[in-house]
């Protein structure tokens, strides 16, 4: 099968799209053939290896995983002999994890980590879910406990994840800002947010108190963080950052702050590294079946063109999802 391999850390030039063997369906393991994957930032850091801490996990001196991607959507080929969910034919979608390989013809993965793909939606609007929309239900849902009438304001609106956590505070009954470029205003607006454009306003000069501040940027201190919450207000932090060159932290510096700081004040300032489960994949599935969810797409590339579309997500500031058609 055709796939994006990585064998050496570097920027997009180390992707070559080549033949490798096909996997295969073990265990509680499904065999999908793949339609659509998307592009998370996650993608871009594995590539570089930057942060150069994370190498420690990912892999030291090269990616422990080489075939890139871990976001889907396809037809199921094959079943294991565990499997009870899932048979040939289901249109699914879902998360490799940390497994990656979703660039590919064929990925192989958990029936666990997997979900039937959502009616009404295309494969590629289904491959733009797992991972941002699970960090984004997990932040508003889970950590920031959002309810009606609250104020969230989310740093980084117009991204993957931003643009589902937007919908899903909306859902939740809550008064959305967003914080985007002027490019993106728009997209944010269209998604029932409040936009603060970035190039024009200082959203911490503003004044606004928020009862939850979603960050997706990793570009202020946490003390300006502080200035926008409420007394009694929750700060999440969720990553961010944009490569410069390299780093032995870069959006991880911000968060152990954070984690440190947690202990000494009143507001709530939490960390997220989501985790995708079936279950969180469900919910997501119902919500963009019912319309209260909307997979939002900035452009699609080829296969073959995988580095063309992570060159586009780190330097062009995306708006909403990159995919890959397969």
């Amino acid at each position: 099968m055709k796939a994006i391999v990585q064998d050496g850390y570097g920027g997009p030039d180390v992707l070559r799209f080549r033949e490798v063997e096909r996997p295969t369906a073990t265990g509680d393991r499904l065999l999908v053939r793949v339609r659509a994957a998307a592009v998370n930032a996650y993608d871009w850091h594995v590539m570089r290896g930057d942060p150069r801490l994370a190498r420690l996990s990912v892999g030291l001196l090269r990616p422990k995983t080489r075939i890139r991607g871990r976001d889907f959507a396809g037809q199921v080929e094959a079943v294991g002999p565990a499997v009870t969910r899932f048979r040939p034919g289901d249109e699914v979608f879902g998360d490799l994890g940390t497994a990656d390989g979703a660039f590919a013809e064929y990925v192989s993965v958990a029936e666990d980590l997997v979900a039937p793909r959502p009616a009404g939606l295309t494969p590629e609007q289904a491959a733009a879910i797992p991972l941002a929309g699970v960090t984004a239900l997990q932040g508003v849902r889970d950590l920031g406990q959002v309810s009606p009438g609250q104020r969230v304001l989310i740093n980084g609106a117009s991204g993957g994840v931003g643009t589902f956590a937007v919908q899903l505070a909306k859902a939740a009954g809550a008064e959305v800002t967003g914080v985007c470029s002027t490019r993106n205003a728009a997209l944010v607006r269209s998604l029932g947010a409040e936009v603060v454009d970035y190039t024009r306003d200082d959203v911490v000069a503003a004044g606004r108190r928020y009862d939850l501040v979603f960050d997706l940027v990793g570009n202020r201190s946490l003390r300006e963080y502080r200035r926008l919450l409420t007394p009694t207000g929750t700060l999440i932090l969720s990553g961010g950052g944009v490569y410069e060159g390299g780093s032995l932290l870069g959006p991880m510096r911000l968060i152990l702050r954070g984690r440190l700081l947690s202990r000494f004040v009143s507001q709530r300032v939490l960390t997220l590294t989501a985790v995708t489960s079936r279950d969180s994949l469900t919910v997501l599935a119902d919500m963009a079946a019912a319309g209260t969810l909307t997979p939002a797409i900035d452009r699609t590339y080829p296969l073959s063109a995988a580095a063309d579309a992570i060159r586009y997500l780190e330097g062009e500031h995306a708006g909403a999802k990159v995919v890959i058609t397969v």
